[in-house]
């Protein structure tokens, strides 16, 4: 990928070096160089759409599309000659299928998408582990676990096929999910350190799931564990969202999280 981008930077240099050279005329050929190579699509759940990071996109209704997600950040720091943006809170790898795919074409070149997470009961879990206490939160994890090492492979390959499918000149980015807590952190409240460990050890599970599925489709993954360290929750700096109004935000990322987390990866990768 670091190649990618010396060879872009290369032939944005020698692309202005012609512009000189030609003139005025050359140069309103193409104003901004490098845009008409992109049509970017970003798929997804809440992760993608931006629930919790605030500045919601009125017409976008339930499935709240944030104008600081990351894949807006990146639209508005790329200029991609077209951009749609179906992400949706709540999204099953079902419904990515079923609602989201109709932007997708052989024009395509580029696609992002985080999935998986809803599949795997996410939203139940947290909320067995905040109100039941540490047995009930182990016992949830673990039926979670057991989905995503079992059932959520299929459900991501069928996704990823249909992407593929509709897409079939299109560049994939596939972005993971932040453990959720700095274990040893500021917490004075909340659930157990078990439980935290436990919820950490299914995110782990579900990066690395994740990554063996994109990567068997030829996508890029996103690890976005690494960018997010020293920013969970209980952390000094969290980039998450612990219990808070709305309760649709709780653990999800900050509009930091989604500017200083999720858009580097996506902008090293592509």
């Amino acid at each position: 990928m670091k190649m990618r981008r010396m060879v872009k930077v290369a032939a944005t240099a020698a692309l202005a070096l012609c512009v000189t050279a030609l003139g005025p005329a050359a140069a309103s050929a193409q104003d901004t160089p490098g845009a008409a190579a992109t049509a970017y699509v970003a798929l997804g759940d809440s992760y993608s759409s931006g629930v919790g990071a605030g500045s919601y996109d009125n017409d976008s209704g339930d499935c709240r599309r944030s104008t600081v997600a990351y894949p807006q950040l990146w639209a508005d720091a790329n200029a991609p000659s077209s951009f749609d943006f179906t992400a949706c809170s709540g999204a099953r790898t079902t419904d990515v299928i079923a609602t989201q795919l109709d932007p997708l074409s052989a024009n395509t070149t580029l696609v992002s998408i985080s999935i998986g997470g809803n599949d795997a009961g996410f939203a139940d879990t947290m909320q067995t582990c905040v109100l039941s206490g540490t047995s009930a939160c182990l016992s949830a994890v673990a039926t979670a676990n057991q989905y995503i090492t079992d059932t959520l492979p299929g459900r991501l390959d069928a996704v990823y096929d249909a992407i593929r499918a509709a897409a079939p000149n299109a560049e994939v980015v596939v972005l993971g999910y932040p453990r959720m807590y700095e274990l040893g952190g500021g917490c004075v409240f909340g659930i157990s350190e078990e439980s935290r460990a436990a919820i950490n050890s299914a995110s782990d599970n579900l990066s690395e799931v994740t990554a063996k599925r994109a990567a068997d489709h030829g996508f890029a993954y996103g690890d976005v564990r690494p960018a997010f360290t020293g920013h969970e929750i209980c952390s000094s700096d969290p980039w998450l969202h612990s219990v808070t109004l709305p309760v649709t935000d709780s653990y999800h990322p900050t509009a930091a999280g989604q500017s200083g987390g999720y858009y580097p990866v996506m902008e090293d990768l592509v």
